[in-house]
């Protein structure tokens, strides 16, 4: 049993066959704009965090290899101890060499320590005029020594030597590149760009612009624009900036990979993660009043996975508790899928709720309200009856729950004048006639079940309950 979903095992041979979200037909059309543009662009791949960015241009990047493509591939937050990207970039660089093109390399080494020497004084200005107040300090740090003429005279010469020294780089670093890969550009893959220091990130950028604009290098940027845009307005210190329009500035072509097809990823995580050897056992299966779980559970998972944009990552936690939390019941103990599913989700997606409930502080008008917020997006013709299954549990068992502070009101009585049950609460979902919530509380009212309250879950949930391995 998997309580951990494991990074994807990629191919050399075939990079995308454990995909399961069917997106090599993506990296196909990205490998075509290369194709197309081969003389070279910045891309950016924006999607949101937890969405599979990084899978995606590896399993692309072992594609691009297998094509022949010189490839890099450099997390830039794993490397933002580095106080300077352009040690970094041209580290990742120095793996392309071999020993025909090790000269070449060296040369444009060399260019970039003079580079480097360039921008250093500036860098150190900076940072003494945005952090030292004292004039006097600023002045210890950068030298300035000499009359307001001589350090004029100073910076126009080093302007002049910095712009050749960036000519001379980039000439080197084109005639690097022409000379590795046979006619094909080189591809610089930058992942994680948006989780690093602000002041790197844009760092990054700016180099990528300013230095590395040569022939025959494309870029991609795997990123999520709006945490790198909160970045770049970090660093300039106002969230006045149109951060979009800043990214423009380095970004030539945007791409965004689609979302996977409904019910792909829940089915396979439901898989990995070895649900039927829960469910499916065969002990389990002795008992008529459990063999629907299997279904239950993969209906509430397309209730919620389906209905609304769930990354991935965070769809992956909450099967990984889930499997974890079914350890702890025992192989004919009721799990109620639809609750036992719905509370996970809520203690992964929305904390709050799930904390108000657990702490008994919501009134169950309360929790109502916000589970109708919660589930909204799913409600239509066909999901409308798992709702109101999901509401009538959630509403007993959180009931049940707050019975044991006296809470004596019911929920339903005998009607005498009807001779049937009546509801005493009313469904935020079954607004018609409340007859299908009536009739779903007076089943599971027929056994066990409907005697279980929040807290046989929660515990269970909260890892409270004995794991059994």
């Amino acid at each position: 049993m998997n309580i951990k979903h494991n990074e994807i095992e990629i191919s050399d041979e075939n990079p995308f066959a454990n995909c399961k979200l069917g997106r090599q037909k993506y990296a196909h059309i990205l490998t075509n704009i290369i194709d197309s543009y081969s003389y070279g662009f910045v891309l950016a791949i924006n999607n949101k965090w937890g969405t599979g960015k990084t899978t995606f241009v590896k399993m692309w990047r072992q594609e691009l290899v297998n094509k022949e493509y010189q490839t890099v591939y450099f997390n830039a937050w794993e490397n933002d101890f580095e106080n300077n990207p352009l040690t970094a970039l041209m580290g990742e660089l120095k793996t392309l060499t071999t020993e025909s093109t090790e000269p070449e390399f060296k040369s444009t080494l060399n260019k970039a320590a003079i580079l480097t020497k360039h921008i250093a004084p500036i860098v150190a200005k900076a940072i003494a005029d945005r952090y030292i107040d004292t004039e006097g300090i600023q002045d210890a740090i950068i030298g300035v020594t000499k009359g307001l003429t001589d350090i004029f005279e100073k910076e126009v010469n080093d302007y002049a030597k910095k712009k050749k020294s960036i000519t001379d780089f980039q000439n080197s670093l084109a005639e690097f590149i022409a000379n590795t890969n046979e006619g094909k550009p080189l591809i610089f893959i930058i992942d994680e760009l948006d989780r690093c220091r602000p002041n790197y990130a844009v760092s990054i950028l700016e180099q990528i612009k300013h230095f590395f604009s040569v022939p025959n290098i494309v870029f991609i940027l795997s990123i999520d624009k709006t945490q790198l845009g909160n970045a770049v307005k970090g660093v300039y210190g106002s969230d006045n900036i149109d951060a979009d329009e800043y990214l423009r500035r380095f970004i030539d072509l945007e791409y965004s990979i689609p979302d996977p097809e409904a019910d792909i990823f829940y089915k396979y995580l439901y898989e990995y993660f070895g649900f039927d050897e829960f469910f499916q056992s065969d002990e389990r299966r002795k008992y008529s009043k459990l063999t629907s779980d299997r279904g239950d559970f993969l209906s509430i998972c397309k209730l919620l996975f389906t209905g609304k944009k769930i990354p991935l990552r965070q769809q992956e936690k909450i099967f990984a508790l889930s499997r974890l939390s079914l350890r702890s019941f025992d192989a004919n103990s009721y799990v109620v899928p639809h609750i036992f599913l719905f509370l996970t989700f809520t203690k992964i997606i929305h904390s709050s709720f799930y904390d108000n409930l657990k702490n008994k502080l919501l009134t169950i008008a309360q929790m109502q309200k916000e589970f109708l917020s919660i589930v909204e997006f799913s409600k239509n013709g066909q999901t409308e009856r798992e709702l109101i299954r999901l509401e009538v549990y959630l509403v007993n068992f959180y009931h049940n729950y707050l019975e044991s502070q006296n809470y004596e009101k019911k929920l339903y009585e005998w009607d005498t004048e009807t001779g049937k049950n009546k509801l005493l609460i009313d469904s935020t979902i079954d607004k018609d006639s409340n007859n299908v919530f009536l009739n779903i509380l007076e089943y599971i009212h027929k056994g066990n079940e409907g005697d279980l309250d929040l807290g046989y879950f929660t515990n269970r949930i909260e890892l409270l309950e004995d794991i059994k391995l």
